[in-house]
């Protein structure tokens, strides 16, 4: 139990922040739902936001109760890439990347996108752990160590 106590703990924390995270893109729709994405330059807003929501819930559940990790991590990195592309990629090249905006603020470049981008980057990290925590495997196969 105390080797994998670390594991548990990451998983715990990666699982807990996208159910909120998804729960919040419900409760609150203007300011993490479909009026974000918008402002974000997302297409459909309005069927992406609760799409996602739902899908950080799931996936967040999955993580936290090691339930189909490896497919649920996939999917986390998915969002996390998505996320960063779309609301950290303009702030490193100081403009507009196709439809996302450069949010509103004084600080570009290499600063203060690593500023702002330092919780997605945290997570992608920690989802990149879950992963190899899971073997890289999808479904219930085996980790390829334990061949």
């Amino acid at each position: 139990m105390r080797r994998e106590l670390p594991m548990i703990l990451i998983r715990a924390i990666v699982g807990l922040v996208f159910i909120f995270e998804g729960i919040l893109k419900f409760a609150l729709p203007a300011e993490f739902g479909a009026a974000s994405f918008a402002a974000i330059g997302l297409p459909y807003s309005r069927v992406l936001a609760p799409a996602v929501g739902g899908a950080e819930i799931a996936a967040g559940l999955a993580v936290l109760l090691n339930f189909y990790t490896g497919e649920a991590a996939l999917l986390l990195l998915t969002i996390m890439i998505a996320a960063l592309v779309s609301t950290k990629l303009p702030i490193l090249l100081g403009r507009p990347v196709g439809p996302f905006a450069l949010p509103l603020g004084p600080r570009t470049g290499w600063l203060a996108f690593l500023h702002a981008a330092r919780v997605e980057l945290a997570m992608s990290i920690s989802i990149l752990a879950i992963l190899i925590d899971a073997g890289l495997r999808i479904g219930n196969r085996r980790r390829w160590y334990e061949r």
